[in-house]
C-alpha cells in the first residue's frame, strides 16, 4: 500500500518555523490502529488524514501516541494541501470533524484563515499538579478543554520551565500560559504531556480559547498573537461571537510516499 504524505510547517512562512504537521489524504478510511502506527512513525505532534465525502472531506487528527479531537495547525497543514496540490480552484474547503464543521479559506496573499468554535474559559480553583507543575506564581487560573493559566509579563511565560511529569497527571487534554503583550495583543505556550507533547510549537486549538478571553478582556475583535516557542509562530485572530477565525501562513517542507 503507498499513501501520500506531505509535511508543512504551519503558522509560519518560512521553513523550520511554526508547527510542522503530516497530512495524509486518504481514499479511504485505515484501520485506526494503523494510522495511530503512522502517528507515531512519524513522530510529530499532529499528523491529519482526510477522506473525500461528497463535496466536503471527513477529517481526523492523531499525536504519536492518541486520536484527538480538534487540531488547528494540522487543519491548516490540510487545507494548504488541498489548495495548493490537489483542488487549485477551491478558495474555501470545509472539514466534518469530531468538532463539528470546521472551514478553511485562503486570500491571494497567501493567508488562511480556519472557522473554528469559540471555546471560552470559566475561571477554576488550580488542581495541585497544575500548581506544583508550572511553580510560578500566575495572575489567573482558568479551563476550557484545557486549564489556562494568565501571568502578568510575556517574560513569565517565555521563561517558563514546566514539570512535565506533574502535568501529564492532570485530567484535562493540557496546559496554556499567557499574557498580554508587547509588540503583539497577546502571547502563549501549550504543553500537553500526557498526549506525547511536551511543549506544541504552535497550538491552533488553544486559540479557540485564547481568543475569546484576551478579545473580552483587551474589548477588541481583531488580535495578533505570538506563540513563544522554540520555533515560534504568528497568528491573526477575532471573535466572531460565538465562532472563532485563526489566520496564518503554511509553507510545505516535504513530500512523498508511505509503505506499508
Amino acid at each position: 500500500m503507498e499513501i501520500p504524505i506531505f509535511q508543512i510547517d504551519a503558522f509560519t512562512g518560512k521553513v523550520f518555523g511554526g508547527n510542522p504537521a503530516a497530512v495524509c489524504p486518504l481514499k479511504k478510511w485505515l484501520d485506526d490502529s494503523l494510522m495511530q502506527s503512522i502517528a507515531l512513525e512519524n513522530n510529530l505532534s499532529e499528523t491529519a488524514f482526510f477522506v473525500r465525502e461528497e463535496r466536503d472531506y471527513r477529517i481526523r487528527w492523531f499525536t504519536p501516541v492518541a486520536e484527538v479531537d480538534l487540531c488547528g495547525h494540522a487543519t491548516l497543514a490540510t487545507a494548504f494541501v488541498i489548495f495548493n496540490y490537489l483542488d487549485t480552484s477551491v478558495k474555501e474547503v470545509s472539514f466534518n470533524s469530531n468538532s463539528g464543521l470546521l472551514k478553511v479559506s485562503h486570500s491571494d496573499d497567501g493567508l488562511l484563515s480556519m472557522d473554528f468554535p469559540s471555546l471560552p474559559p470559566t475561571p477554576c480553583k488550580p488542581p495541585d499538579a497544575l500548581l506544583q507543575g508550572l511553580g510560578k506564581e500566575r495572575v489567573e487560573t482558568l479551563r476550557s478543554e484545557d486549564y489556562m493559566a494568565v501571568f502578568s509579563e510575556p517574560d513569565d511565560v517565555l521563561r517558563l520551565k514546566p514539570d512535565m511529569m506533574m502535568l501529564s497527571k492532570l485530567d484535562l487534554r493540557g496546559v496554556i500560559v499567557t499574557s498580554k503583550g508587547k509588540e503583539v495583543d497577546f502571547v502563549a505556550r501549550f504543553f500537553a504531556p500526557k498526549y506525547g507533547i511536551p511543549e506544541d510549537p504552535v497550538t491552533g486549538s488553544a486559540y479557540c480559547t485564547l481568543i475569546p478571553y484576551w478579545a473580552k478582556r483587551l474589548e477588541k475583535s481583531k488580535l495578533h498573537a505570538h506563540q513563544l516557542s522554540q520555533r515560534g509562530g504568528e497568528l491573526f485572530c477575532e471573535d466572531l461571537k460565538g465562532r472563532v477565525k485563526i489566520s496564518g501562513n503554511a509553507v510545505l517542507y516535504s513530500k512523498g510516499s508511505i509503505y506499508i
